[in-house]
């Protein structure tokens, strides 16, 4: 089973809202998840983002691999720089 890291879309028509989740790389966008590990919220000023740093760096090191979207906010918020430092 692939498993992807990647955005879930949530809120209003115009209004997105997301959430971070772990799913099967088969099921759809806003389909069934595994997990939920965070949230983003680029309609706010400024961007809210939470992010589960634990549960990301669970997930990458068993082989889920994130979005592009995603891996852009790891690299931003440090997910990616406190797993290297894990190693």
């Amino acid at each position: 089973m692939a498993v992807k890291i990647r955005l879930k879309r949530m809120g209003a028509n115009k209004r997105p809202f997301y959430r971070l989740v772990v799913a099967d790389s088969r099921s759809p966008r806003d389909g069934k998840f595994i997990e939920e590990i965070g949230y983003y919220n680029p309609m706010t000023e400024p961007v809210q983002v939470k992010i589960d740093d634990e549960k990301a760096i669970k997930w990458l090191n068993t082989g889920a691999q994130p979005t592009d979207t995603v891996r852009d906010l790891f690299k931003k918020y440090g997910v990616i720089e406190k797993m290297e430092q894990s190693k």
